[in-house]
């Protein structure tokens, strides 16, 4: 097991959605990429992390950019 800083995940996150965001989304499609990006990162490094704290870090994260964008689910 690779032990990786959990800081870097949102880095991460934010990458791969810009690589595959473009101009003109309504802030419900972009929420919908990062939610995207988050399970890729989770089912391809979860075990990459202390049980569960990947998955925390992940909900906590989505719900901030869910407020940020202003997106209600």
């Amino acid at each position: 097991m690779i032990i990786r800083k959990i800081s870097e995940v949102g880095s991460r996150l934010e990458k791969a959605v810009m690589v595959v965001s473009q101009d003109g989304l309504s802030p419900q499609e972009m929420y919908n990429l990062y939610e995207q990006a988050a399970i890729q990162i989770l089912d391809s490094e979860f075990d990459d992390y202390p049980e569960g704290e990947l998955e925390r870090y992940l909900m906590s994260y989505l719900k901030r950019k869910r407020n940020k964008l202003g997106v209600d689910l």
